[in-house]
């Protein structure tokens, strides 16, 4: 329960934590922002890092001037595209295996079903949209490594996607989170971000328990 608190109070007060690392660490930020993207992307036991949150607070502060706006976008582009390289590869070496694990405290076999019904749906297009999607973000790369998408017809959909995330979430921070309404509650624009990215993993799941009933 503990970690929990520490967890929700890190989400809910995001733009405090990551002011402090840049008072604490200067440009050595970057390496942590680089490192937090790249593990929620590049890694499957690691789907519940803050992603979509971190990229809006990231960008307000940029525009407070602690990060510099293009620094900031190259650094979480290349830490998107190493992610996901890194997971398909992963994926790619492992093969339908991964449908064997067990589900586990790190490992999320629901979230990787699902994720690979939705790849089955959607196909390439489904690497872009799971960038917008959690859970799905973290498990997209890796389905597809698992199903083999030729790797250049995977590279160009992941680097539109990572693009589109980057830079939707990094300039809407940029533009908008200094503004005194925003700022004032700041809090409450990351919850409302949090609970709109998992709106379609809801919507979903209420879906799925209709047509079972």
């Amino acid at each position: 329960m503990a970690f929990l608190a520490q967890f929700f109070d890190l989400v809910l007060h995001l733009d405090q934590h990551l002011a402090l690392l840049i008072a604490h660490y200067g440009i050595w930020v970057y390496a942590i922002l680089f490192a937090i993207i790249f593990c929620e992307t590049g890694l499957v036991v690691a789907p519940f890092l803050p992603g979509d949150s971190l990229l809006f607070v990231a960008g307000a502060l940029a525009a407070g001037g602690g990060l510099d706006l293009f620094v900031l976008c190259a650094v979480l582009f290349a830490a998107a595209l190493a992610g996901d390289n890194a997971n398909y590869w992963i994926g790619r070496a492992i093969g339908p295996r991964a449908f064997r694990w067990e589900q586990s405290r790190l490992f999320n076999k629901a979230a990787l079903f699902k994720t690979h019904l939705f790849y089955e749906s959607h196909g390439g297009k489904a690497v872009i949209i799971a960038r917008f999607l959690p859970l799905a973000r973290t498990f997209a790369p890796f389905v597809a490594g698992v199903a083999r998408m030729s790797y250049g017809r995977f590279f160009a959909f992941d680097l539109a996607g990572g693009a589109l995330w980057i830079g939707s979430l990094t300039l809407a921070g940029y533009w908008f989170g200094n503004l005194p309404l925003f700022k004032s509650h700041l809090s409450l624009v990351i919850v409302t971000i949090v609970a709109v990215s998992l709106l379609p993993a809801l919507i979903g799941w209420l879906r799925h328990r209709s047509a079972r009933s």
